[in-house]
């Protein structure tokens, strides 16, 4: 019998002190290299996004990733990548933790647009409460001074 998954993940993190440390000229460049790294897992990619503090990423995880592995990965990757290039010359790394939300397939297309207007969200969002109702939609426990 062979495996059969459909699991859409929207996986979100920031950086180091949700620092503005991603200047939008290198962003491109990351986010390739992210969805590079994804996709040697076996990921399939549908969007990857995000703003000077943080990042959204919407994918099928493959079957044999476990994704706290996999955002390990990329988060080693892409530091390595940053500091390597100098893509942006602030950045401190990235934080500790990270979200990792699971929506049903019929949510692809309102998750994507979501990524995709990111920096127009975040005119009038902030990140933490961005992140604060992310947590809160999917029910999970949290507590707040552990949320930059």
């Amino acid at each position: 019998m062979s495996t059969y998954t459909q699991i859409l993940y929207q996986i979100v993190f920031g950086t180091y002190n949700n620092e503005p440390t991603m200047i939008e000229s290198g962003q491109e460049n990351l986010f390739k290299y992210i969805w590079g790294i994804l996709k040697n897992k076996k990921c399939h990619v549908y969007r990857i996004g995000g703003v000077e503090d943080h990042i959204h990423i919407i994918t099928h995880v493959h079957p044999t990733v476990a994704v706290a592995y996999l955002i390990k990965d990329v988060k080693l990757a892409s530091s390595d990548l940053i500091k390597a290039k100098n893509i942006f010359p602030d950045f401190n790394g990235w934080q500790d933790g990270y979200g990792a939300f699971t929506y049903s397939i019929s949510a692809k297309d309102n998750l994507i647009e979501y990524v995709k207007n990111q920096k127009e969200q975040h005119r009038k969002v902030s990140f933490r409460d961005e992140y604060m109702s992310l947590l809160k939609e999917h029910t999970i426990e949290f507590n707040e001074k552990y949320l930059l």
